[in-house]
């Protein structure tokens, strides 16, 4: 048997297929009980977070075991294999012990060196234990990446790598601010009362918010959290409990709003986030209405865009006396515009060549005496290059392209938020819609995953990466030397018959020996085969415990022609024995 992980994160997909493929506790227990029954896995256990979800299994055939996970995680998850199998990893024996391991210590958290899913580590062993669908190899393998990573937390500074996911959250709604000096004398509605949602509550109480209000379905659990951040030591906090029902309300009241349930649907539309910021008053940025835009009162044409109401300014070009240019004629030259910024754009050549020699005759009116909203013609005396430059253009294109400066696009200012909404929850509490919503700052999980992409890393990763490295050998060692373990007990069992029925013999052709004689005897055949096996049975589990040392328990089995079934009892022997101790709870 050997080991095995199909999954998906927010390292190989994009968090809209991670929200869809969302577990809920039923069918993470169906995940696990239709796995353990499928032909290529023997044990199973499921981590599912808001930012993963992987599947564990110990199985006998590497391929058919992808596949029959694979499907497995697509029929839980509902959806498709084909759209879940691009996002999906594989990791195999030794890649999937480092890959948990590296999970334990924060490695592949969303934000690197985050402990809380060393509590979620845990509660997916307790689950799968809680099932009996684990056996000696996840047991093993969880209880290790459990050690592993609260020796990283201990030995190392990891934990500057990263903050947990709520204070990382907290640290993208206060925008650079430190979150002490953002959260001071705010309000907070939290809502749900599970670990993310308590710790949420306790990080606001800690930072200094002034009232925290905890909604929750069951009430007794959001009673309890009130209770706890109320009557907690380090923190000075008004601390109450509302029902469900009553979150409309709260979010009138609410500064900031934190929520992280285990709903499949959403908690907050956009509708009820832009009613309770209407409810705040005009401070809320309700019923401002962009009244005060530029270009608000201005009629809009189809394609959005505002148009003048007034007509456009007169030009200059043909309304001089003695100018040689008629205005309707220039105006029904084909693709040519008088509109231009300047009297000659879109004039064609000859008509410019005509309107240069009727200005050179200073026949030009002065700048300074134009008219305003009107265009004046070009001065010989000084616009010599000017008109040089245009009438070569205008020779090799045939006509002087009209040039018009883009208008200014008149920047909105966006108003401060008035309501910081932070959503933890995979899939999502809180519409994604109410990013576009004014006064309003949401953080939810995807906009987390963008933004701890360019997160530092602490110069501590490197030593966990050590550590975790030195713990994927060790483990690998150890769980080679245990495959043997069996095929080393099956053998000293055989030798143990065998000096069994030599003794037997003896006593049938020397019936006259005496208690003492046939005891010396005995021990002293016995300390011969055991000293003949000593030796080897050493030397083939350090051999075993090596890289490629697996072979070693088919050689033994096939040199002392041992019965497989033999082997395989003494396995389930000591799987039966450690699992009734592991099977208690998770260290």
């Amino acid at each position: 048997m050997s080991l095995l992980v199909v999954g998906l994160s927010h390292r190989s997909a994009p968090v809209s297929v991670l929200e869809r493929a969302a577990l809920t506790a039923d069918a993470q227990i169906k995940l696990l009980q239709d796995t353990v029954a499928a032909e290529p896995a023997a044990e199973a256990a499921v981590l599912a977070t808001c930012n993963r979800i992987e599947l564990y299994a110990d199985v006998d055939k590497f391929h058919a075991g992808v596949a029959e996970l694979s499907t497995l995680l697509a029929q839980h998850s509902g959806v498709g294999l084909e759209e879940l199998t691009p996002y999906l990893y594989v990791h195999y024996e030794d890649r999937a012990v480092h890959h948990l391991f590296s999970v334990a210590c924060g490695l592949d958290s969303m934000v690197v060196g985050e402990g809380q899913i060393l509590g979620q580590i845990k509660a997916s062993l307790a689950k799968a234990q809680d099932l009996h669908t684990t056996g000696r190899l996840l047991n093993d393998l969880f209880q290790q990446a459990l050690r592993v990573g609260k020796r990283a937390h201990s030995e190392t500074g990891i934990d500057r790598a990263g903050q947990s996911l709520v204070t990382f959250g907290l640290e993208q709604l206060a925008s650079g601010t430190a979150i002490d000096t953002w959260a001071r004398g705010k309000r907070a509605l939290v809502i749900g009362a599970g670990s993310m949602s308590s710790l949420a509550a306790a990080t606001l109480a800690r930072a200094g918010v002034a009232e925290v209000v905890v909604a929750n379905r069951t009430p007794d659990r959001a009673q309890r959290l009130a209770q706890i951040l109320a009557e907690g030591d380090d923190t000075d906090v008004s601390a109450r409990a509302v029902p469900m029902e009553s979150v409309p309300v709260e979010l009138t009241r609410a500064d900031v709003a934190v929520s992280c349930t285990g709903a499949t649907g959403l908690v907050l539309s956009a509708e009820a986030i832009t009613a309770a910021v209407r409810g705040r008053g005009p401070e809320g940025g309700a019923g401002s209405g962009g009244a005060n835009l530029p270009g608000a009162g201005h009629p809009v044409s189809d394609s959005g865009r505002t148009t003048a109401s007034a007509a456009l300014p007169p030009t200059s070009l043909g309304a001089e006396e003695g100018c040689p240019l008629d205005l309707p004629a220039v105006q029904a030259t084909a693709g040519f515009s008088v509109l231009g910024e300047a009297a000659v754009a879109g004039m064609a050549a000859a008509d410019l060549e005509q309107h240069a020699a009727w200005v050179d005759n200073g026949t030009s009116r002065q700048q300074n005496s134009t008219p305003v909203g009107l265009v004046a013609t070009l001065d010989p005396a000084e616009e010599t290059e000017t008109i040089a430059a245009l009438a070569a253009a205008a020779a090799v294109i045939g006509r002087v392209p009209e040039r018009r400066k883009p208008e200014p696009v008149a920047e909105i200012p966006r108003p401060e938020p008035t309501l910081f909404l932070l959503d933890l929850a995979m899939p999502r509490d809180i519409d994604a819609a109410v990013h576009r919503l004014t006064g309003v700052r949401l953080v939810d999980i995807e906009s987390l995953a963008e933004a701890s992409a360019d997160a530092p890393m602490a110069a501590d990763v490197d030593q966990v990466r050590r550590i975790v490295a030195d713990e994927v050998t060790a483990f690998g060692a150890a769980l080679r030397a245990a495959h043997i373990t069996p095929t080393v007990v099956a053998l000293r069992t055989m030798a143990a018959d065998v000096v069994a029925g030599e003794i037997a013999r003896l006593d049938g052709r020397l019936p006259g020996l005496d208690d003492k004689q046939r005891g010396e005897i005995t021990q002293t055949v016995k300390r011969v085969v055991d000293k003949l096996l000593h030796a080897p049975t050493v030397r083939v589990k350090q051999l075993a415990a090596e890289p490629g040392g697996a072979g070693y328990a088919d050689a033994l089995r096939t040199l002392f022609d041992l019965d497989p079934e033999t082997v395989a009892s003494v396995s389930r022997a000591e799987d039966s024995t450690e699992n009734n101790g592991k099977n208690r709870g998770p260290a």
